[in-house]
């Protein structure tokens, strides 16, 4: 069996996880988070990265800490994961959802003024398999209508844009380190904030709403209670097992980029017979191989593809179905203009398997079935 994904590993996470146990300092904001931090701030340029438990969490304090309160409305795509608008809906805004562009699967940046009104606080953008928005469009607008911008780049870490790192274009960036992410702790997250304004409350309510940051800094005699917060810090743990993944990170990209292009030069032939889409890349990204997708004819025909590749051993999965459909989307959101791509094109995406250890062998195998599905369903060789 070939699985859709396996997380990734580098060799030095286990030594890093032993010394970790070895000094028994397992609660976070230890060595290895502080390494984690600095990281991101070093290579990213960002003001400030702090690493959160889930990317879910760091969308929760962005919320928060631009001070969404009920009424508010958040334009975002429907095309999304539930964590981005579950963090605005939590704190009584209304979600505003915008189409998406066929070609990349982002929000669609010339229907965004459309959906602005005088409630309108923030644009939450998300940058789709780890290729950019059109930021500087979103950008723009944001600055003409006085809005934030914030950007769910949960799929984006080392991905870039007019060679800006995703996440660091916005007021606030959300990475996701889970499991399925090309560098994993497992479960966990990061906030990045890009806006000085934001850093000395993002460093309160990761704290539960304390000044504890502060305290250790020696800035303060003692901590207390100052706003409101929660426990966003993840396990020592979690940040011994992504920092082995950093040091290395620009290997586990070019890997990833390997294989993606491999699965690109593959499946053209059937692209250019009109069978299937492939992923566009517009030129202003530099994306990191976060998923290698491709689109079927119809819903149908995905269906049938999804459970030949399972016959032969190759588990591909389809990706989210469209906030605005389900129950709580209906509830707390509302779609503006028409749904003219997000639909019909999610009907049709299709995620290959891509994982670090994945092997070229292994993305010839896969690309050999999908040829072989194709020539048994139009009864011709390809």
């Amino acid at each position: 069996m070939i699985p859709f994904n396996i997380p990734p590993f580098t060799g030095k996470e286990e030594k890093y996880l032993k010394e970790v146990i070895a000094k028994r300092k397992l609660s976070g904001d230890g060595e290895f988070t502080k390494k984690c931090n600095q990281w991101f701030e070093d290579n990213f340029k960002c003001k400030k990265a702090l690493l959160t438990t889930s990317c879910s969490h760091a969308l929760d304090m962005a919320a928060i800490l631009i001070d969404i309160k009920e009424g508010d409305e958040v334009i975002m795509p429907s095309y999304t994961f539930v964590s981005t608008a579950n963090a605005f809906a939590l704190r009584g805004a209304k979600i505003v959802f915008v189409d998406i562009r066929p070609d990349t699967m982002n929000i669609d940046e010339s229907l965004i003024e459309k959906a602005i009104t005088n409630k309108t606080k923030v644009i939450v953008v998300v940058h789709y398999a780890g290729i950019s928005c059109e930021m500087d469009t979103i950008m723009e607008i944001a600055r003409k209508h006085n809005l934030l911008v914030i950007e769910d780049a949960a799929q984006g870490v080392m991905s870039k844009y007019k060679g800006k790192f995703l996440g660091t274009i916005g007021d606030i960036g959300c990475y996701s380190f889970h499991e399925t992410k090309n560098y994993s702790s497992g479960e966990g997250g990061a906030i990045v904030l890009n806006n000085e304004k934001f850093v000395e409350r993002a460093e309160i309510i990761r704290e539960k709403g304390t000044n504890r940051s502060k305290f250790l800094r020696g800035q303060v005699d003692k901590y207390t209670w100052v706003d409101i917060g929660s426990s966003y810090l993840p396990s020592e743990l979690n940040a011994a097992y992504l920092f082995a993944q950093l040091e290395v990170a620009e290997n586990i990209n070019t890997k990833r980029l390997t294989l993606w292009n491999l699965y690109f030069k593959l499946l053209k032939k059937l692209s250019e017979e009109g069978l299937l889409e492939l992923p566009t890349i517009p030129d202003d990204c530099e994306h990191n191989a976060h998923m290698f997708y491709i689109k079927t004819k119809n819903l149908a025909e995905r269906t049938e593809l999804i459970d030949y590749l399972k016959s032969k051993d190759i588990l591909s999965v389809f990706h989210y179905v469209p906030l605005h459909s389900s129950s709580a989307g209906i509830k707390y959101g509302v779609f503006s203009g028409e749904d003219k791509y997000t639909t019909q094109d999610s009907d049709r995406l299709i995620r290959l398997p891509m994982y670090y250890e994945l092997s070229a062998d292994e993305v010839e195998k896969i690309v050999s079935d999908i040829f072989l599905f194709y020539e048994l369903k139009n009864n011709k060789k390809l």
